[in-house]
This record gives structure tokens, sequence and C-alpha cells, in this order.
């Protein structure tokens, strides 16, 4: 077995102190030096240094002192300190220690008398604990509470000992003697946890006897009590029915630990829905009664463990867990919509959407700075509950749209895909739909918004009326045209007809405009101007017109003509959709030759100099196309532009849809039990003088039998296959490693086996790190018979995403050799893999992240394979990510293909890739992948798996 350690100090070893100079501070007479003399020693010794000549002077100069610190610090060295030989026998110098325990046992200062006994409790040597033990029972007496309790642990831990039962042999009966006397709730704790741990039976009995005066007991008593139940139950199953009323009355406890245990304790004991609901309210009053953010976070956690085993429970409590919405942390609010959502149903869906509208509106109230994220979230659990249930979306769709003009892009940006969606989806609210976003249209103040609604303004405006409105809306929002004259070009001047103050504030607009890279959903850059995402003010009406220039006006000055070609694209819809509603032929050239006009003034804007940059190729193409459409239009054009686009929208819609479905149907198919597995039905067996509770139980329990919950220990097939060697079969010492990694950690099993006819002395397993890993401790030496073997333990802890390499050697020593011989071992790599797993995430947020990470690693495509979709799902099952583009888009062939992939790490980071290959005419695959993140260790290190995987081998 390993050494036992009961301290851990952290100790640079920069300048250790020499034992000399240690021993002269020890042996003067100076306090302060003799306390840091004592520090240094104690820190030496738990870092793997000998200092055999120093507990002659300890003893000698150290032993008399009356200094309360200097008698700490002594303890805490005869603790570390190795007490025993090679063989196990006790060192006879150690016998000097134990009359001066004896007198720190019966020293007339408690506290003395209180660490001493602390002491004993790691004391594991029976030679040295004998001689103490009458002084100890002694101080079972004393007047003060803190020598009792300590006295009581104490003896708990001797009677633990392999010859404690022999050393003590009535500890039981004196415990329980203790126990009826004692008056102090801490040293009543202990001895209750000392029958507990080594007399079972008595504790059993004591509290049976006592059932009655629990819920009035101490809270630290009352912990230990649950624990003991845990414990009982766990072994006797049949036992439950005794002990749950217990459980059940402490939920009534004033501590709250004690109802938190309770808690715990009802969902690890009982599966039946009573236990649950009653475990599921607790935690609700907790979630409501505790300040501490943390604390909430942890009782969030616990229900959302409920959420997954007894959804059916939880479902009813969906309305407590959404009061914890009142707590102003963020993180606290994102997780309590997470669990809620998954507990929604018809019966509680009108609840849960009066619910989240009501704190929509809470966030107009106060613009707090936290209120535009809490929005966006609240946003998009709206948008869920009306996806799942579309007889709710008339309810909140109205409301949302008071958001399109939000400041926080992200929040505006998910109002309207949500209100997209709907239109879609819900035919009758199209008209009402239509009509207040025409209505609320001159708010939107971001270009990404601005766009989004000006596609369902093209695409949804079907009647005369409402296509009227919507250009008539469009225009307002562009103000007057030309943009600029040629004869005000000279002077600097922007707007023909606004005034010197519009053109001051639109100049300054367009000075501070800067470009940077986008990537598209095809996996293609393209240019967007930083100013999109500005928000400007919104405008005021005076006299039923617009005081400052219009939201689209101010959006293009800046320069944004992506933008600008939306507007174009949105108009050419209009009109060719005027054409068909509107049955005078005047009235729709007019308007025709209009849109005409916007398009040409974008077009003569985007190529004056007064903007920092030109209109981009591609907006100048679809513009020039939008003009080309108006002044001639065949009958296969306009169904590609007035069904086509609709369409498609439909098929993303059907194929979002599809995925979802997928996704549960694969959750659903799988296997938990074998067609041939045995069920026990409750309805035959005997019921009598059984419990609501305990008959829930039976048939909760019967029901796991049946699917399959209830699973075998069965051994790891797959372990062998994670063996790493280390070293070479001709090495005098063979090692082999099974690396175990879990999230933070990683554990080193290292075999070695002796395979000389000599003893190795000293054998160290020598270990470092290169990478964010961090190696625990160092592993103690060892003495290897010959042809033996030894397990030896290392534990490493992992901070960051990165591959990691740990190296080491192997160093012992021989009776033969003087030297000492080194072994070394192969390293070992860490996989990123092991630290990834495929996730989730929307497509704004995939493209807001890339625009945000700083890390990039470009990896040409160099492979064997040359079909695009075998190569894309290479890829995928190397980096252990999810592909984020819907399978719809990856059909055909095209010789092209484009894919994102996502995936996020157990340290919450995010990787995101970008896949993009061609065929070339030889037939091979050509391209990059790119990678991206927020720290550079996950970028690189996914960037190598990718090299070396990617050939296919």
């Amino acid at each position: 077995m390993e050494k036992s350690c009961s301290l851990l100090i952290h100790f640079d070893k920069g300048t250790p102190a020499l034992a000399n100079e240690i021993k002269e501070a020890l042996e003067g007479n100076d306090l302060s030096l003799k306390i840091e003399a004592l520090k240094k020693a104690i820190m030496l010794l738990l870092n793997g240094e000998t200092l055999p000549q120093l507990f002659i002077t300890i003893v000698r100069y150290v032993l008399p002192s009356e200094d309360h610190t200097v008698q700490k610090l002594l303890l805490l060295y005869l603790e570390i300190i190795d007490k025993t030989d090679s063989k196990g026998k006790v060192l006879p110098e150690m016998i000097l220690i134990c009359q001066n325990l004896r007198n720190n046992l019966q020293h007339p200062n408690e506290y003395i008398r209180g660490v001493t006994l602390r002491f004993l409790c790691r004391l594991s040597e029976t030679e040295l604990i004998e001689p103490l033990i009458p002084s100890v029972l002694a101080n079972l007496e004393h007047r003060h509470a803190y020598i009792r309790k300590n006295a009581i642990l104490a003896i708990m831990s001797i009677y633990k000992l392999p010859q404690g039962e022999q050393l003590l042999v009535d500890a039981p009966e004196m415990m329980e003697k203790t126990l009826m006397s004692e008056q102090d709730p801490s040293a009543k704790r202990n001895a209750f946890l000392m029958l507990f741990t080594c007399a079972q039976d008595r504790a059993v009995n004591y509290l049976l006897s006592h059932l009655d005066s629990v819920p009035q007991w101490n809270e630290l008593l009352q912990m230990v009590v649950l624990e003991l139940i845990r414990k009982v139950c766990r072994a006797n199953p049949g036992e439950k029915g005794k002990y749950i009323k217990v459980i059940i009355s402490l939920l009534n406890s004033p501590s709250t630990a004690v109802i938190y245990e309770c808690a715990s304790t009802l969902v690890s004991l009982s599966s039946a829905p009573t236990a649950i609901r009653a475990a599921a309210n607790t935690y609700c009053q907790l979630l409501l009664s505790q300040s501490d953010n943390n604390v909430k976070l942890i009782v969030l956690d616990r229900l959302n463990e409920l959420k997954i085993s007894h959804r059916e429970v939880m479902m009813d409590m969906i309305m407590d867990v959404l009061r914890a919405l009142s707590s102003p942390n963020v993180d606290i609010r994102r997780k309590t919509l997470d669990i809620a959502l998954e507990l929604i149903t018809p019966r509680n869906i009108d609840e849960v959407v009066l619910t989240l509208k009501k704190e929509v509106m809470k966030t107009q109230s106060g613009e707090l700075e936290k209120n535009g994220e809490y929005r966006q979230m609240l946003v998009q659990a709206i948008h869920s509950c009306a996806v799942k249930f579309p007889e709710v979306a008339s309810t909140v769709v109205h409301l949302l749209m008071d958001f399109l003009g939000d400041t926080n892009v992200a929040s505006a940006m998910d109002v309207v895909l949500f209100v997209r969606e709907i239109v879609e989806t819900n035919p009758k609210l199209r008209v009402s739909i239509i009509t207040r976003l025409l209505d609320t249209f001159y708010q939107i103040r971001a270009s990404r918004v601005c766009s989004c609604a000006l596609w369902i303004i093209g695409e949804y405006c079907l009647s005369l009326s409402e296509v009227e409105s919507a250009i008539s809306t469009i225009k307002q929002c562009l103000g007057d045209l030309p943009f600029y004259t040629a004869t005000e070009e000279g002077e600097g001047g922007v707007d023909s007809k606004g005034s010197n103050a519009n053109r001051t504030q639109q100049a300054t607009s367009i000075t501070v405009s800067s470009r940077r890279p986008a990537i598209l959903a095809d996996g293609t850059y393209a240019t967007q101007s930083a100013a999109s995402e500005t928000a400007f003010s919104a405008p005021t009406l005076v006299q039923g017109s617009l005081a400052s220039p219009g939201n689209l006006r101010s959006l293009i000055l800046t320069g944004d003509f992506f933008l600008g070609a939306t507007v174009a694209c949105t108009l050419t819809k209009l009109v060719l959709r005027l054409e068909e509603v509107q049955p005078s032929k005047a009235e729709v050239n007019k308007v025709s030759v209009g849109a005409l006009l916007v398009m040409v003034s974008m077009l003569q804007l985007g190529q004056s100099s007064f903007l920092p940059h030109p209109i981009d190729n591609d907006s100048y193409d679809r513009t020039i196309l939008c003009i080309r459409l108006l002044c001639s239009t065949g009958d296969e054009v306009r169904k590609v532009w007035l069904q086509s686009c609709r369409q498609s929208f439909v098929k993303m819609l059907a194929d979002k849809q599809f995925r979802e479905i997928e996704e549960i149907k694969a959750k659903a198919q799988i296997s938990h039990a074998q067609p041939d597995d045995l069920i026990d039905f409750y309805h035959l067996k005997s019921r009598k003088g059984m419990s609501q509770l305990e008959l829930e139980d039976e048939v909760q329990d019967d029901l796991k039998r049946a699917t399959g919950e209830f699973t075998k220990d069965g051994d790891d097939t797959n372990k062998l296959n994670r063996i790493l060697q280390l070293t070479g079969f001709s090495d005098p010492v063979y090692a082999e490693a099974y690396v175990t990694v879990h999230q933070y950690d990683i554990v080193l099993d290292v075999t070695i086996i002796n395979r000389t006819k000599e003893t190795l002395q000293n054998l160290c397993l020598e270990l470092a790190t290169m990478g964010d890993l961090k190696l625990v401790e160092r592993p103690q030496n060892y003495t290897l018979a010959p042809e033996s073997s030894k397990q030896i333990r290392a534990n490493i802890k992992v901070s960051s995403t990165e591959t990691g390499v740990i190296f080491g050697n192997i160093v012992y020593e021989t009776s033969n050799v003087l030297d000492r011989t080194v072994v070394v071992l192969n390293d070992i790599h860490i996989d990123i893999m092991d630290y990834i797993s495929p996730a989730s995430c929307a497509d704004v947020q995939f493209r807001n992240m890339w625009a945000e990470f700083e890390w990039e690693n470009k990896v040409a495509v160099n492979t064997v394979i040359q079909d695009e979709k075998e190569f894309l799902d290479h890829i995928v099952k190397s980096t252990n990510m999810k592909c984020l583009t819907p399978l719809s888009a990856l059909e055909g062939d095209c010789g092209f293909l484009a894919a994102n992939l996502y995936a996020k790490s157990v340290f919450g980071e995010d990787a995101l890739v970008n896949v993009s290959v061609e065929k070339t005419p030889n037939g091979k695959l050509s391209g990059y992948i790119r990678i991206r993140s927020k720290t550079q260790g996950i970028a690189l290190s996914l960037g190598d798996k990718i090299t070396l995987k990617q050939k296919g081998g």
C-alpha cells in the first residue's frame, strides 16, 4: 500500500535550508527562530528530504518548551516522521516521546490537551498508543467540552486500529453511556459517530429508542443520523420503512444543511413519486430561501438530476422552479430556463409562457447591465415554447416584436428569427404580424435585423394593401433621394436635402465605419461593416414625417452595402408581386421607377469618393441584377423570385424539425433490457403492512428491473486497449501504465516489475509534464524484491484543453552498483480527444464566436480520400465534433463542400472548425480546414490531430 498522508503544505524548494542551520536554530534560545526552524524542517520532510539527525535535537531542545505554537508544530513534526523501520517495527527512540505525550494529556491547559488528543487520531503505532490509553480515558470526564469531544475522537481512531478492540474492549459501552449523559452538541455528535462507525447495532438501537426526539436534536447530530440511515438502508433495503418517517420529520428542520441532506437521502434511498416530490419541494424551498448563488447553482444541479430520472414528478414542479428567475444572477437564470424548457407539457404551457412574458416586461422597466442578455435568454425560451406548442405563438409574438429595435443586437436578432419562423408555421398570424412589423420597422437599428425583417416583408406581403404599405415604409426609412448630388461633391455634402446637422452626423458615421471578415453559411469569407452592429437612436415623428434620417438611410450611409443590396432585392420582390395584385399598369410602372431610382442612387453612392470604401462586387452585382429584372421580367425569373426563396426556407424548417425528431428517436432506441429478462409483477406481491412509500418503491424497482436500469458489474474489456508500454522487454525494470482521463484529472496506474535477481532499493518513479499538466505529488520510494511487482499511482491535474506530454524515468539502487541506475520511460501523449465532446450551437452564435475568437489554425487538405462527403465524415469522426451544417445542404454532387463543425471541452472552451474542400480535375481533394478557438492550445492541438488523421489512415 502507498504511504498515507494526513498533511499537505505547499513549499517551493528554491532555497532549501541546510540541516545544520535548522539544528543550530533549534538548539538556541530564540523562540521565533525555533518556530521558523521547525516549519522549515516540516516542509523539507514533506517534500521527501530525510533529516535523521534532527530527532534527538528536537527531543532535547523542543519537547520541554511550553509555547503553544512550538507544541503545535512539534505534533505536526511527530505526525510526519517515520516511526517504524523497514520491517514495520517501531523505532526504539520513539519511546522518548511517549512520556511527553502523557504529560500533555494531563496538562492543565485545555488547548495542549485538545491538540494532543487530535494528534492521537493520526497515530497508528500500537506500541506508542498503549501507554497513553488511561490518560485518554480520563479525559472523557473532563469539565471542558473541547477536551471531551477530542477524547471521543481519539478513542474512535484507536478502536479502529487492527488491535484496537483488544486495547479498548468496552469502548462501545463507554460511548453509549457518554451519549446518554453528554450535553455538549459537538461531543454528543462525536459519540454517536463513534457508535455509528465502530458499533453500528448500538447506534441503530439508540436511534430507534429516541425516534420521537430526533427533530429536536442538534444539527450536527442530525447530519450523522442521516448518514447512518443511508448506510443501514443500503445494506438492508427492507428496513427503509422505519427510517423514512425520520427523514420526512427532519424536512421541517430549521437547519438548511439538514434539509438539503434529507432531500438527497430521500432521492438516494427511494424512487417513489411521493419521496421524489417531497425532495423536489425541499429543493425549491432552498432555491428561494438561500441568498448564496453557489448554493442555488448546486440546488439547480440536483433539480436537473431529478428532471432526468423523474421527469413526470418534476413536471408538476415547473412553476416552483421558475420562481428562481427572481435571482439577478445570469447563470442561475440560464440554468433555471434550461430545466424548465424540458418540463413543458400542454398542461402547463400557458402558465409558463405567462411567466416568461412577465419576465420580459420586467426587463423593460430598468436598463440594468445584464438586462439585454437576460432578455435574449427569455426570447430564446419563448421561441422554443412557440415551436413546440404553436397555439401559444399568438400570445407572445406581438409582445416580442416590441424588441426588434432593442439596443442588444443579439436579442433583437433572436426576435426577428422567431418572427420569421412563426410567420411561416402559423399562416393565421401572417396578416397581423406583417402589419405590426411594418409599423415598428422604423425602430430597427441593427443591420442584420433589418436584413432579416426586409426578407420577411419581401416574402409575406401578399395583398395589395400590404405591398403598397411595405414599399411606402421602405422609402420612408430611406429618406429623400438621391443620397448626394454632384454639386455638393466638392463641398463634402452627402444628403442633398438634409440639414447641415444631418450632414455632420452622417459624415461622422461614415468616418468611423470599418470592415472585417465574416464567415458565410457556406463557409466562404465576406466583408461586413463594423457599423452594421451599431444601434442608432430612434427617429422621432414630427407631423407624420421622420424628423431625422431613417434607419435604412443611416446604415447605408455608413457603407453597409450588403443591406443596400437586400433593400434592392426586397423592392424587386414587392414590385413583381405588385404586378400580380395591382390592375393598374400605370401604378405599377410608377412604383417600379421609384424602386429603380433607389437602386441607382445606391450604386451612385457606392461609387462616390465620400465613403471610406466603395461598394463591394457582390452587392454591386446583386443590385445590377435587380435593375435588369425590373426592366425586363420573364415568367421563369418571376417564379424563382416569388416562390423558390420561400420554398427553400420551408425546406430548411422541415429539415430542422426532421433532425430534432431523429435525435429523439435515436435516444429512444437505446436498448436497456434483453428480451429474455425476467419481470417481477407488483400485483402478485403481498402488500400487507406496507406504507404508501414502500408500495411505490416496490413498483419503481420492478419497473427498473423491467427496463434494465439495474445493471450488473462487468469487466472492462477496453482496459487492455488503453495500456501503454513505458520500458522495453530487455530493461531490468519493466513498466506499463493504464491511463484514466476524467475531466480535470489524469490518473496513471503504473505497474513496475523487477526482472532481475537482486533487490532494488529506493526505487522511485520520477515524472515530469509538458503543457498545461501538473503533477499533484511526487511518488514515494519503494524497495522491490527480486522478480516482484509494484503498483504505483500518480495523479496529474489538467487546466486546459491542450495536448500534453508526460515523461520521466525510473531510478533505483542495488547493492552491487554504487551509482543509481536510471531507466528512461517512453513518453505518454495525452490525447485532446479525451477532453472535447460534440455539441450544438445556433448558426448566429457560431458566426459571432468565429468573428470574436482570435486564434486560427489553417490546415491544408492532404488526403487520399476522393469523395467530399466521405472526407467530411472522416474528419467528424476523427475530431469527435458535431457537424452543424444540415445533411440536406450537403446533398448533391457539385464538386465542392463547405461545412461547420463544433465541439465543447470539459473546461467550457469552444472549438470551431470550418471544412472547405473541392474536387480538382485530377480527382483529388484540395482546400483548407480552419480551426478557431479562444485559446491557442486547443487550436494547435486540434490542428495537429487533423493533420495526423485526415489522410484516412
